[in-house]
């Protein structure tokens, strides 16, 4: 059993990953104000001391801690941190993602550092209710002092009873009137640069206290990757399947590592790698004589390059330069990420090897050169000779992490998010396929919850069977071309590993769409967002729909049926 502290945006989150394993768990906040949607996990609430948290450990058989409580929660930080230590029971501390510390800033060690430091007329105290005692000093040597806290009663009685005065409170989002302004390290997700810079624009003194220093009896993350990883790690049996790296992922290490040795002799067995999500992962590496290596881990996803050794060699040059060495199959159509006779390795994986390289070289002028030993044969049981890649494999990933393929895990999933959307109460869900869509029909639609949107990833048919089952009376299929071409010839689910693009059918919907147009050198889809001449794209647009129509609506007799098709 896993025992959550949350109340946070990295609260959310922690239930978020563990929800995926259908595991039950216990997510523990102290006032029991936030509502996080549960499926598998127990909501429990109150504060707990060493003992309290020992006893329900032992009761409750817990054998794994996560502190995914506020940065400056130091009081349930210690007690955490003992519990496990006494117990022996592992503990990981989620952590939020902090911007490096910037001169302009006045930075102090604790609260009491901030009081000798702090000298304005009128200061803005960010810092919270449970703040507002420890500042009283100031107010007795004569600076005016304003409160600004959450528009919740709970928050506005507190702060009467340490001793505000209602014309000293002021509510998110308002600003007041103030010559500086006090806050704490509080990180991305608890709004830290975007407080800065509101400050910076009103002219105010910054002063902030820095975030306590964290344990090391902690296995520290601070992204959601990194948090499943560290279970499937510290308590294996968890999730029944286990996540991967990217091949992107591990080209990257490899490259961090060679870095790290021609530039600064250093050759650790763990580098760390910053995903394009913002989260920072540790990745295991070795050596050889010219080169660093990491193995592809595919986790529990059946991916035919899982063991192999992808190596980065690094030396001095005249710019940044990325090359495809043995192994790496080279692009011999059109339509990808760079011409062809380019290297197999995308744009994401070039762009976070780049990133993560220029955080540790003294210059940028490096010539890296990925290579996979036995990536031509392994190649060939892919799909990618019919793509037109050929001689080794790609180079590829969008967030890093390879989830595990499972059919039966992953339609179960969907089940899942479609219950707990149907729970929230809203009668539109839109169905996606990932992050790309995702995050279009976000905006498309910013009045429908979190929890209306459900990814199908390649279920399609599944998911709009489940949508009628649940009741749903509206439903939005968001979806890009590659998939569209697939679900428009029938193929509810559009898995690569079961049916690729028929350009023979793809050819009649251009007929239809009164299009005359040669595909027959296209490699992928979205090329055609290129192809067909700009009059003709709604007709095709529409064509394309219309068969998608044709084949999902009676999946969802019951409901009405809305297909968006989104470009890249």
């Amino acid at each position: 059993m896993i025992l959550v502290f949350g109340g946070t945006t990295e609260g959310r989150r922690a239930v978020e990953v563990l929800e995926e394993a259908g595991t039950p768990f216990y997510y523990s906040t102290k006032t029991g104000e936030q509502e996080v949607p549960l499926h598998h996990g127990v909501a429990i609430s109150g504060a707990m001391d060493v003992a309290a948290m020992t006893t329900f450990c032992r009761l409750n058989r817990v054998e794994l801690l996560v502190d995914a409580a506020h940065p400056f929660a130091t009081v349930l930080h210690r007690t955490v941190a003992e519990v496990a230590e006494c117990m022996g029971i592992p503990a990981i501390r989620f952590e939020r993602i902090y911007p490096p510390r910037e001169p302009d800033i006045i930075w102090c060690d604790d609260l009491d550092d901030a009081l000798r430091k702090i000298d304005c007329k009128v200061l803005l105290s960010t810092i919270g209710v449970q703040g507002i005692s420890r500042l009283k000093p100031l107010e007795a040597r004569g600076q005016t002092i304003l409160y600004r806290i959450l528009k919740r009663e709970s928050s506005i009685r507190l702060a009467h009873q340490q001793g505000a005065s209602d014309a000293q409170l002021c509510f998110y989002p308002d600003t007041a009137e103030a010559d500086g302004v006090l806050m704490k390290e509080s990180g991305t997700s608890g709004g830290f640069t975007e407080k800065v810079e509101e400050a910076r624009r009103m002219g105010m003194k910054i002063y902030a206290i820095k975030r306590p220093e964290t344990s090391s009896i902690f296995h520290c993350v601070n992204g959601p990757h990194g948090l499943r990883r560290a279970v499937e790690h510290l308590l294996p049996p968890f999730f029944p399947l286990h996540s991967g790296l990217t091949t992107g992922t591990c080209a990257t290490a490899a490259a961090v590592a060679a870095t790290l040795r021609l530039l600064k002799g250093e050759t650790p067995g763990q580098v760390p790698v910053f995903l394009p999500d913002g989260e920072t992962i540790s990745v295991p590496v070795a050596y050889g004589p010219d080169y660093a290596a990491c193995i592809k881990e595919a986790g529990d996803d059946p991916d035919v390059t899982n063991g192999l050794e992808i190596r980065a060699r690094v030396k001095l040059a005249g710019q940044f330069e990325i090359h495809g060495g043995e192994g790496v199959g080279r692009f011999t159509l059109p339509g990808f990420d760079y011409p062809p006779g380019e290297a197999a390795i995308n744009k994401g994986p070039r762009e976070m090897i780049r990133q993560n390289v220029c955080r540790f070289a003294y210059s940028t002028h490096l010539s890296i050169t990925i290579s996979v030993p036995g990536g031509a044969e392994i190649a060939k049981k892919t799909f990618n000779p019919r793509l037109g890649i050929e001689g080794g494999i790609s180079i590829i990933g969008v967030s890093g992490i390879v989830k595990p393929f499972s059919e039966e895990a992953f339609i179960e999933s969907i089940r899942k998010c479609m219950e707990v959307a149907k729970a929230s109460g809203t009668g539109h869900v839109v169905i996606h396929s990932g992050a790309k869509s995702e995050q279009y029909l976000r905006q498309r639609y910013p009045e429908l919850p979190q929890q209306a949107f459900v990814e199908y990833g390649n279920y399609i048919g599944e998911t709009l069977r489940m949508a009628d089952q649940f009741g749903i009376p509206a439903v939005t299929l968001g979806i890009m071309l590659g998939k569209a071409v697939k679900l428009a010839a029938g193929h509810l689910d559009t898995h690569s590993r079961k049916t690729v693009m028929d350009k023979d059918f793809v050819r009649q919907m251009l007929g239809e769409a009164g299009c005359d147009l040669d595909i027959s050198d296209i490699t992928l889809a979205r090329e055609l967002w290129d192809r067909i001449p700009s009059e003709r794209l709604p007709d095709f647009v529409h064509t394309v729909v219309r068969h998608c129509l044709e084949h999902c609506t009676p999946l969802l007799p019951n409901g009405k049926l809305e297909i968006l098709l989104v470009k890249n």
